[in-house]
């Protein structure tokens, strides 16, 4: 069977010994189509009129989303490098397993074509508004075994459903807890909705963050140390990875990016805390007939990869049937996620009085099936306190309960208990 092929940007001379090599398909390829650009590349692909692409490193525009497009229109892509290791490192950060040079034989390249053919996604569903339809693993150069290049830091996604239950309070209030307990965090504000975690701790909201990671992700130049320079450090074992100021910047948050974004932040970080967006809609392809980037795609990837979820809920009638409804959707869309649901602003008059921790466990257990759940005071004083001076709760209100209350959750995540600031320095001195 031959494998049809389109090229791409290659230099001419070579490009047409290919072609030629290529014409009787005895190779097992067969050139069918020459493109010139990027764009009449993504059009043949999308034609479905080849299988696999040879494409130059030096073709413009040629980043992670069009590499995306070719995966889901089933073309694997094989690139031809014309600069040095760091190139091809570039590349496979990018997703390319299959890179040859450029005078590379014409036997050795249709090898390589049919190598990526063969573990193409075409087989597959994809579909470009599915945030889980990505590229292959990246590998580590000189690895042919196409290892994924993850870190050992755990991923954990804040959630909650619309009505502001309080997500970017309890990802700030548990991202500080963690670290207070010794654990090395970074927190990632995710929100395509526009967020607002640089406001509560007094930051800069033009600090370039987790839209600048995504924009270096997207062209292959993300690593541990780009991610770091872009963190901002607030306290001791505590750095911020801002997010979008408005909410009509969503599409630099592509799933790809904040997916790639993410794995390399757990190279930097033992625990990397992301406040998500609210919705989990996927209703695109309503106002497109084509693929289209989906403006949720952020929030359903964080939640996706991420090793746990807090699904926050609001302590009244109305907030807790939101997250009744939203809760199932979570699971029907995320069947991956094993939600830890945490119940904030209790107070006893918005149940009618009472014991509300009771009646609040009660009815998630009887309309959701929840059993386990984390409750969080209602604590306006201190909030106001904190975000007035742009602190966080750990250092404006110390003993105030809806402090600890975040602490508990905090050391529940990590198994690390609550000890004395000379205990937590003994535990720091025998961990280095």
């Amino acid at each position: 069977m031959t494998i049809p092929v389109v090229t791409c940007g290659l230099a001419t001379d070579w490009e047409a010994g290919l072609v030629a090599a290529f014409r009787d398909g005895e190779q097992g390829v067969q050139v069918v189509r020459r493109s010139v650009d990027l764009a009449e590349l993504l059009a043949a692909a999308a034609a479905g009129v080849a299988r696999a692409a040879l494409v130059s490193s030096e073709l413009r525009g040629l980043d992670r989303d069009a590499l995306t497009r070719c995966a889901v229109s089933g073309v694997a892509v094989v690139a031809v490098s014309t600069g040095g290791p760091d190139e091809r490192r570039r590349l496979q950060s990018l997703g390319v397993r299959q890179v040859v040079t450029a005078g590379t034989p014409a036997a050795e390249v249709a090898a390589a074509l049919l190598r990526a053919a063969s573990g193409s996604p075409q087989l597959a569903p994809y579909d470009l508004a599915d945030p889980l339809a990505a590229l292959p693993a990246p590998t580590r150069p000189g690895d042919d075994t196409a290892a994924e290049m993850t870190g050992e830091g755990r991923v954990v996604a804040v959630w909650g459903p619309t009505g502001a239950p309080g997500r970017t309070s309890l990802a700030v209030g548990v991202a500080a807890e963690l670290a207070e307990l010794g654990v090395s965090t970074l927190l990632v504000d995710a929100d395509p909705y526009g967020g607002v975690v640089a406001q509560m701790l007094g930051l800069l909201d033009e600090s370039p963050g987790i839209a600048a990671a995504c924009r270096l992700a997207n062209s292959g130049m993300l690593d541990a140390d780009a991610l770091a320079a872009l963190a901002l450090q607030v306290r001791p074992r505590l750095t911020v990875l801002t997010g979008i100021s408005r909410a009509d910047r969503w599409p630099e948050l592509r799933a790809a990016g904040v997916e790639d974004v993410l794995r390399v932040a757990r190279q930097l970080a033992d625990v990397v805390v992301v406040d998500c967006g609210f919705c989990l809609e996927r209703d695109e392809e309503l106002s497109f007939d084509t693929a289209a980037p989906r403006r949720n795609g952020a929030t359903l990837t964080a939640l996706a990869v991420a090793d746990a979820v807090l699904a926050v809920a609001s302590a009244d009638p109305i907030g807790l049937q939101r997250f009744v409804r939203a809760v199932g959707e979570l699971l029907d869309v995320v069947p991956t996620a094993s939600p830890v649901t945490v119940v904030n602003r209790v107070r006893a008059a918005a149940v009618g009085g009472g014991d509300p921790e009771r009646e609040i466990a009660a009815a998630l257990d009887r309309f959701a099936g929840l059993s386990e759940v984390r409750f969080v005071p209602m604590d306006s004083a201190s909030y106001d306190v904190a975000l007035a001076t742009g602190r966080l709760l750990v250092e404006a209100a110390p003993r105030s309960p809806v402090r600890l209350a975040l602490q508990s959750i905090a050391t529940g995540l990590v198994g690390v208990p609550v000890t004395s600031r000379r205990d937590r320095r003994r535990l720091l001195l025998r961990r280095r």
